[in-house]
């Protein structure tokens, strides 16, 4: 068994054993044509460890503090699919260029009061960022979470996230890339 298959296997487990705030069951995971909808609807791929998430463990209901969001349809839970955010998100990105959504950061978990932790579906292994718009700017409002969707998985199994409360010292370092990752659509 692979890694990555060993991780799915924990991740499985840990979904199946306990609930993240407001949701009382774990929803069914989506077939391929949902995951084909979603890549269309984005205009790009997900991460492969992202896409078997969604078609093994479930359509969200899963993960740290409120779990990921569903992919696609909005099941019952009161939170938005991760398709609709992120398109809101360039939406108001094009509305007011101060904000900037990068292209390709999709929003995966809420954590309340409009953040959200995104998989960069454009790096090779999917780091995790944690965007914080309560910040001064969009330049602190950036940061990585974890440097792979991997990682992330890994704290929220292990119990090792910088959210525990036993691990209240750990600090996320800025997200160096946004301004590069965000010129050519302001250029645009």
């Amino acid at each position: 068994m692979t890694e990555i298959e060993q991780l799915l296997t924990r991740v499985a487990d840990k979904a199946r054993n306990t609930r993240p705030w407001g949701w009382t069951s774990l929803p069914e995971p989506v077939d391929a044509a949902t995951v084909a909808r979603a890549e269309a609807a984005l205009g790009f791929r997900l991460p492969q460890l992202l896409t078997d998430l969604y078609l093994r463990v479930g359509d969200g209901g899963f993960g740290p503090e409120y779990g990921l969001l569903p992919l696609l349809d909005s099941p019952p839970a009161d939170e938005p699919a991760a398709v609709t955010q992120y398109l809101a998100n360039r939406e108001s990105a094009r509305k007011d260029p101060d904000w900037p959504w990068p292209e390709g950061v999709l929003p995966i978990s809420h954590w309340g009061c409009a953040m959200y932790a995104c998989v960069d579906c454009r790096s090779p292994h999917a780091t995790v960022l944690f965007f914080e718009p309560n910040a001064d700017d969009a330049d602190h409002a950036w940061y990585v979470d974890a440097p792979s969707l991997a990682d992330w998985l890994r704290a929220w199994v292990d119990g090792t996230g910088w959210y525990e409360e036993t691990n209240d010292g750990l600090q996320m370092a800025p997200w160096a890339d946004l301004r590069i990752r965000t010129a050519s659509a302001r250029a645009s």
